[in-house]
């Protein structure tokens, strides 16, 4: 795997963050270009890994051309972003199954970013603003305000989940 951070990927990565989060976002997530790195495929030449130091920031999906946010990434957003932007809030009675790796279902969100979009990514916190998880939300915001039952985030990956 190769590693670079010429200025024009660099410029091409915060042009596709621009477009799937927001300048904000993006503003939070590369204010120090100096330490951002960028692993690519040794077999494709296509970028995998985006890194901030020796964390990775974000995975590049290249079928999809889109980000997708790890526990880092989130974390830096939601210390800079107030409730409920790029967040769904579940209740704390339920965050223990989240966790794990588990959906989360429509009857249990009690807030929700209204800006999002179907397929967009998400940050799953408890009450306490506590990361849960992260995942892609399924349904548009008002579908999912209205209906109780069904999958409203499809869980990738949770704070305690074993993959």
């Amino acid at each position: 795997m190769k590693k670079s951070s010429s200025f024009l990927i660099l410029r091409k990565i915060r042009a596709i963050s621009d477009y799937q989060f927001g300048p904000a976002i993006t503003n939070i997530l590369f204010n120090d270009t100096e330490s951002i790195s960028i692993i690519f495929s040794k077999n494709t030449g296509k970028m995998k890994h985006i890194y901030d130091k020796d964390k990775i920031l974000l995975n590049f999906r290249p079928k999809i051309g889109l980000f997708t946010l790890t526990f880092y990434s989130a974390a830096k957003i939601i210390s800079e972003l107030p409730v409920p932007k790029m967040r769904a809030v579940v209740p704390n009675d339920i965050s223990e199954f989240i966790q794990k790796g588990r959906n989360v279902f429509c009857k249990h969100l009690l807030e929700i970013d209204i800006k999002l979009r179907p397929l967009d990514e998400v940050i799953v916190v408890n009450q306490e603003d506590e990361i849960l998880a992260i995942g892609r939300l399924s349904m548009p915001i008002p579908y999912i305000k209205t209906f109780k039952s069904g999958i409203a985030i499809n869980v990738r990956k949770g704070n305690k989940s074993k993959i």
